[in-house]
């Protein structure tokens, strides 16, 4: 019974760490250690299980992933409890396969190899979980210090895989030294400490040394960023494009001068219906509005959220993303950003990096046939929508500028971003809804979130949301301005252009793709029994 309750202690230890330690309000430094107990745990059931071990390792670590799901993630059931859970109990599937793996690994290789495969498949498995359709990215280790940005200026070098590097690292050494403590001698070796000590202190001295080197640039725009506090769930869907223009202008007109670059709405501002049909946009009485106010702001860039369509009338699908409305009509979906200057052609770009579920049926080839148009509602308006394969940005004409629309969920994923910047982008536009979730601590960490792509790639954000928080964020993630949650309010500020390139913004995810080369490599010795001690 007191074993049973050790292994249980161990497990629930690891999974409330983890949890404790994620943004915005966690205790960070928890992170360095929430593995131990696990680990620690996988130990104790290689000595003193006599059968099913693996079965008992992805059972503690199932516990432990779950639990840090559940105090991260929880405020997904805003939406729906179901789609709260599934994406919880996947996602902690997930992470306990890849236990598991090292479990059994580490059967076959010497510990030092195990513990390199671990960590090597634990990035792979960030990944892929950044690429594939399941994609649910927003526990990836790196992304835990994203209020601590003082810590993590590095990441214009390594992005976040060099932050989950770092904790997998610290986690494994911390271990090791522990286990090393004699516990009769009392002798626990100072000079063993040592090293994981510097291995926290020297990444967090150099950051705060690269903070002081981003100096602020000369050159600024001023922007004007709406939070229009529209229910998404109600009144939102009720409101025509017109009333919608109209109630943009009535809020935004005291804000904007001659001085002004930028106007930002959020993500769908411009939701009536269906959308708007893209293939006739030109010729819409939406565009034909906003050209009449942006005559009175000849150098104006208006950028926005809009849902577009197509439609299609015949009896098969035109499309995976197509969806049916009525027999023989099929709509494509596209939720995208629209940029209007005066007498210039309008551009658009579709939202790319869809949310599982709500926006995308994951691996619709082999389920849809299975289960039909089933989508899951994690927030949002349930239906396919269809995305482009290269990023665009937008050209502001009069001033030479170029703006990255980044959509919501978009801001998550860190070498996508980078495609902005590789296409020229001066500074980031991010246009989000972040009401579906309440004020939960959903929406202050996908705010907190933007903050790594800002030191990624050393470019200013101004960040449009709904219902908040709006923000304007400086090129070392610090956040300049921010609104209130839940207010109808309008943001005015500056930012500043730049155009250096980091070494991240060209390379981006080297940690992640050496991972997966190197996890393989080890996967196939240990396949082999090459290196299985014996």
């Amino acid at each position: 019974m007191f074993s049973q309750f050790r292994y249980l202690f161990f497990s629930i230890l690891s999974g409330l760490a983890l949890g404790l330690a994620w943004p915005t309000d966690g205790f960070t430094v928890l992170i360095f250690v929430a593995l131990i107990p696990l680990l620690h745990l996988e130990n104790l059931v290689r000595k003193n299980f006599n059968s099913k071990k693996a079965l008992a390792i992805l059972g503690y670590s199932y516990l432990s992933f779950l639990i840090w799901n559940l105090i991260t993630t929880w405020w997904l059931y805003n939406s729906t409890i179901y789609g709260m859970l599934f994406a919880n109990f996947c996602n902690s599937l997930f992470y306990s396969i890849i236990f598991l793996l090292f479990y059994l690994v580490k059967s076959r290789m010497p510990l030092r190899s195990a513990y390199i495969f671990l960590i090597c498949t634990w990035l792979a498995f960030e990944k892929l979980h950044l690429m594939w359709d399941f994609s649910w990215p927003w526990l990836n280790l790196g992304n835990v210090f994203s209020e601590k940005i003082k810590w993590i200026q590095w990441y214009e070098y390594t992005g976040t895989f060099g932050g989950s590097l770092w904790i997998l690292i610290l986690n494994v050494w911390i271990y090791e030294v522990i286990k090393s403590y004699h516990f009769k001698k009392l002798d626990f070796g100072i000079k063993k400490i040592i090293g994981p000590i510097l291995f926290i202190m020297i990444p967090i001295i150099y950051s705060i040394y690269l903070f002081g080197q981003i100096k602020n640039q000369e050159d600024k725009l001023q922007v004007v960023i709406m939070q229009p506090n529209i229910d998404p769930y109600d009144a939102k869907y009720q409101l025509t494009n017109i009333s919608s223009l109209k109630n943009f202008v009535r809020d935004s007109r005291a804000f904007i001068s001659n001085e002004t670059s930028y106007v930002i709405n959020p993500e769908t501002y411009f939701a009536e219906g269906y959308g708007e049909e893209l293939i006739d946009y030109e010729f819409s009485l939406l565009h034909k509005e906003i050209q009449k106010i942006l005559y009175d702001y000849p150098n104006l860039e208006f950028i926005t959220g809009i849902q577009f369509f197509n439609k299609y009338f015949q009896k098969k699908a035109p499309s995976l993303t197509a969806n049916l409305v009525r027999e023989n009509l099929w709509l494509e979906f596209y939720n995208s950003a629209l940029s209007e200057q005066f007498e210039k052609e309008f551009e658009v770009y579709h939202k790319s990096k869809l949310v599982v579920g709500v926006e995308n049926m994951p691996f619709k080839n082999f389920l849809k046939p299975l289960l039909g148009d089933v989508l899951i509602n994690l927030g949002g308006t349930v239906s396919s929508r269809v995305t482009q394969n290269e990023r665009s940005v937008f050209n502001h004409n009069s001033i030479s500028k170029k703006v990255a629309p980044i959509i919501c969920y978009e801001s998550i994923f860190g070498e996508f971003v980078t495609g902005f910047t590789k296409k020229g982008a001066n500074f980031f536009a991010i246009l989000t809804n972040d009401a579906w979730w309440g004020e939960t601590p959903g929406h202050k960490q996908l705010l907190s979130y933007s903050r790594l792509r800002a030191i990624e790639n050393r470019r200013d954000i101004v960040r449009s949301a709904n219902t908040g928080i709006s923000a304007i964020i400086n090129a070392r993630g610090e956040i300049i301005k921010k609104t209130k949650y839940n207010t109808k309010t309008v943001l005015a500020g500056e930012i500043s252009p730049r155009s250096e390139l980091t070494f991240y913004s060209i390379y981006g995810d080297l940690i992640g793709r050496w991972a997966i080369f190197i996890s393989g490599i080890l996967m196939l010795v240990a396949i082999s029994g090459r290196l299985k001690k014996i």
